[in-house]
């Protein structure tokens, strides 16, 4: 789980390998939109999240949360945005269903910066 860093933006995975959920937000299949986050690369290496950009509307997400319950979710929406105008109230505001917001970097990167400049957010809701 991943809390607030100490600038009080959203803590990132400290490795490539694994992703994490936000705590601030529900569980995976709770009412609410349930955030994971992870690296699209680490270390000059692909990392968890690398083919995100490539989902589509309709895809089926799975999640498998900590106590073994799967969630299954069909995208609805896949965005790319500066990181600059990142649309918080639509990845956290509030929900009538059970929704899932998956967000990376990606898209334009910065080379002077070694770092992208915007976020893929893949927004999902679940299905039976």
């Amino acid at each position: 789980s991943l809390g607030f860093d100490s600038e009080g933006g959203m803590e990132v995975p400290t490795t490539g390998a694994v992703t994490g959920w936000f705590k601030g937000a529900p569980t995976p299949g709770e009412l609410g939109p349930a955030i994971i986050v992870g690296h699209v690369d680490w270390e000059g290496k692909i990392a968890v999240f690398f083919k995100l950009k490539n989902l589509k509307k309709g895809d089926l997400v799975k999640v498998l949360r900590g106590d073994g319950k799967q969630v299954k979710y069909s995208v609805t929406r896949v965005l790319t945005v500066n990181k600059l105008k990142f649309p918080t109230e639509l990845v956290y505001g509030d929900i009538d269903y059970a929704g899932l917001r998956l967000i990376t970097c990606g898209g334009k990167s910065d080379s002077k910066l070694k770092r992208h400049v915007d976020n893929i957010i893949v927004f999902a809701k679940a299905v039976e």
